[in-house]
């Protein structure tokens, strides 16, 4: 059985030992690179395929969020786990499409999970087989998010898209982002409109303002949000967006 390549990247040595001594128990995983800033971390990793990134956020010479983006052009990115200190990026990371997002300290058994949602990543994009349709669920016109000790209600035509890591979703609307605890699988089931437009993503029709090709030729689609977020279609989704669209 081959062994997934992993790069360690964090600026502070101890860290970097701690993460080696709790891989050393899994027989699936080889550590074949360390960075300690993220100039570091971005030759590496566009010098050399790994599967998957163990990535800090705060270190010199540009953060781990800024990273994780970069990553993104690449033609086969590796899956990222953030291990931070720090609780409050967890919203940022899943908009990237991070696997999952550790705050320290945490164990070889929490490390276990986070990898397994990493190097299993889902179904192949290119698997010809076709899904089975979902369960019927009760549609939800407003979801419920937790903020601190209240539950505030969120219209879904006010959600731009939803992006997600295993377990949670993040719901982007107008110019904020919010957190839920639902998976993107549940929010699907549950909201008409919403188009998968990638394992990672849905989004909401009635907020696409282009549809355009990036540079491989993939279909992009660009939101009217107040970035103007951009979302990569699937070779999969595609051809049933354009059925949805009539084009």
């Amino acid at each position: 059985m081959s062994r997934a390549r992993c790069l360690i990247v964090d600026d502070e040595a101890p860290a970097r030992e701690e993460l080696r001594f709790l891989l050393r128990g899994f027989d699936d995983v080889q550590v074949v690179g360390e960075a300690t800033d993220a100039e570091e971390a971005l030759v590496l990793l566009r010098s050399i395929p790994y599967d998957v990134v163990l990535l800090d956020i705060r270190m010199p010479g540009g953060t781990g969020l800024e990273v994780a983006a970069a990553l993104r052009t690449l033609p086969r990115p590796p899956a990222v786990v953030f291990t931070t200190a720090y609780p409050d990026h967890a919203v940022a990371a899943f908009d990237l499409a991070a696997a999952d997002y550790l705050v320290k300290p945490f164990d070889r058994e929490r490390l276990r999970r986070a990898l397994d949602r990493a190097l299993g990543d889902g179904p192949d994009e290119d698997d010809p087989r076709p899904t089975p349709p979902p369960p019927v669920h009760e549609p939800l016109r407003r979801i419920p998010v937790q903020l601190g000790d209240r539950t505030v209600f969120v219209d879904q035509a006010d959600v731009v898209y939803a992006s997600a890591a295993r377990g949670y979703s993040s719901l982007k609307l107008a110019s904020d982002r919010v957190l839920v605890n639902a998976s993107l699988a549940d929010l699907e089931r549950r909201l008409p409109r919403f188009f998968r437009a990638h394992r990672s993503h849905l989004v909401n029709l009635d907020h696409v303002r282009e549809l355009v090709p990036d540079y491989r030729g993939n279909l992009v689609l660009v939101m009217d949000d107040h970035q103007a977020s951009r979302i990569e279609v699937s070779r999969r989704q595609a051809r049933e967006l354009r059925r949805l669209l009539r084009l």
